[in-house]
């Protein structure tokens, strides 16, 4: 199978980081290739960032729509999910989701930790969307941007253990979960120095991804994913065309 990685801002260390997680956890038979855009946020850590990035990430569907068998948006703030599901028929998982749901069966709860305050209340508002808000213990934050966490990955880790501690302690979360892609490849360390479940939301998205091309399973076209109504969409580029 042949797995399309997107980072859906231009920080390409980032992107690396995710790629070296990808070619741990992928299977030796699935082939997969992660990129980001070349114009766009260098991070995102807002919804203002979050919309501007998504024309991107769904251009990155449409230039190659028939070459993969599922897509990964390696971004917590899932940007462009349901648009690019509406696009393609194969899978499309968005790296929150998937860590949602492999917390699930794993903890009777969970607490994410991440980046910046200002990302608290759309990751509450995203949870909720996904149905599981009831288990959600806490959302902490470490107080560094993306760019930051990515320079200084000492220090990032040293604050995700600091906020993962007090998860488990103060909050009583009984699972923790990544909250950034640039985070990818520490849930091990974490569960380690924790010793509750930690989820690498950009591992559990292939292997979901894997499992989902395996049962030959694709996305619902019978009505709200199916694909765009055709119509002119003035000035935009030939490609966004239905």
């Amino acid at each position: 199978m042949r797995i399309k990685v997107i980072n859906p801002n231009t920080l390409e260390v980032m992107t690396q980081g995710i790629n070296e997680t990808v070619k741990m956890v992928a299977r030796p038979d699935t082939e997969f290739v992660t990129v980001n855009p070349s114009r766009g946020p260098i991070s995102i850590e807002g919804m203002y960032d979050s919309y501007l990035a998504a024309p991107q990430v769904i251009e990155e569907v449409l230039r190659e729509k028939e070459k993969y068998d599922a897509y990964i948006i390696a971004c917590y703030g899932d940007p462009a999910l349901e648009a690019v599901r509406e696009i393609t028929e194969v899978p499309v998982i968005g790296i929150c989701e998937a860590s949602l749901y492999i917390a699930s069966l794993l903890a009777p709860n969970f607490s994410i930790i991440t980046v910046i305050p200002r990302v608290i209340v759309p990751l509450q508002q995203l949870v909720a969307k996904y149905g599981l808000a009831q288990r959600l213990a806490s959302i902490r934050v470490t107080n560094l941007s993306v760019e930051e966490f990515a320079k200084d990955l000492v220090a990032g880790q040293r604050a995700l253990l600091d906020e993962g501690r007090k998860a488990v302690v103060e909050d009583r979360a009984e699972s923790l979960l990544l909250g950034c892609a640039g985070m990818a490849g520490l849930d091990a360390m974490m569960e380690k120095e924790l010793g509750v479940p930690v989820i690498d939301g950009v591992a559990a998205a292939v292997k979901l991804a894997e499992a989902l091309v395996d049962l030959g399973k694709k996305t619902s076209k019978i009505n709200t994913y199916k694909y765009p109504e055709k119509k002119e969409f003035k000035g935009m580029a030939k490609i966004f065309q239905p």
